[in-house]
């Protein structure tokens, strides 16, 4: 379902002459929605980090792990930011396999990404999908016109995957948008939340992070204090934060383990 303000009359022309993180990521993962420049960048940034296709697809692997926590908790809703380009398994489908009821809403600001929503908008007859095109840094509007597809006086899990790191707290304040978020979910709501840190591989991602800014995209990997601070005032879910592919692995993960700890963080916690 879609509603009439949910996007733009029609998809705004997509720069190729710089890299967008969607794209890269959508590379390390084996797509084909990339172009010679996000290429370009994702081939030098895995020649300073060897870690970052590891990391791309461990937080795949984590999103399908937490969604499945919070559907088989009781969360039947699913705000999730920064998207992406669609890799399957989709959230919606790795919710709704879950249970069957799910409503999700999609929100990105890529007009790569609105141009494949409609494979974001395949739901079970039981739930609802949607999409939003619109930023992270406007939660009014993105909370808004999720509105339309989910009662937010119920529990919703807000994902933000591999996202906070393209945020700084100097320009973006990237904690208190997290705040701002939960604070307008009901009791019950979930954050489900990844990030890159320089804790597990300092000169890795140091070197990955000078790529991504020389590129033109903001890049901020936080240490384990200031990844804390994304659940202050939220009760943690075993095992707590933890590297992501040790958070509830399942063998895919702990084969994944044996290559090496990639530098991303990982938590789901629960809004009383």
């Amino acid at each position: 379902m879609t509603g009439p303000d949910t996007a733009p009359a029609g998809p705004a022309p997509i720069d190729t002459r710089r890299p967008h993180p969607a794209r890269v990521y959508d590379w390390w993962l084996g797509g084909k929605d990339n172009y010679p420049v996000d290429e370009e960048l994702a081939r030098r940034i895995l020649a300073a980090d060897p870690t970052a296709v590891r990391g791309a697809r461990a937080n795949r692997r984590f999103m399908r792990r937490a969604v499945r926590a919070a559907a088989e908790s009781g969360v039947r809703q699913f705000l999730d930011i920064g998207t992406g380009i669609p890799t399957e398994p989709n959230l919606h489908q790795v919710a709704q396999t879950a249970a069957a009821e799910c409503r999700v809403v999609y929100a990105d600001n890529d007009p790569i990404v609105l141009r494949h929503a409609e494979a974001l908008l395949q739901s079970t007859p039981e739930g609802s999908t949607d999409y939003v095109h619109a930023d992270v840094r406007d939660p009014d509007t993105i909370l808004r016109l999720a509105a339309e597809s989910l009662d937010l006086d119920r529990p919703v899990a807000l994902c933000l995957i591999a996202l906070t790191h393209y945020l700084d707290d100097a320009d973006d304040d990237a904690h208190g948008l997290v705040a701002r978020y939960m604070a307008a979910l009901a009791p019950g709501s979930h954050l489900i939340l990844s990030q890159v840190t320089q804790d597990l591989n300092p000169e890795g991602v140091a070197r990955a992070a000078e790529l991504f800014r020389s590129g033109g995209t903001p890049f901020h990997p936080r240490p384990l204090p200031e990844f804390y601070r994304f659940f202050t005032g939220l009760d943690l879910l075993g095992p707590g934060v933890i590297p992501v592919s040790g958070w509830r692995p399942e063998p895919e993960d702990v084969a994944a383990q044996a290559e090496g700890v990639v530098p991303v963080y990982a938590g789901v916690a629960r809004k009383p």
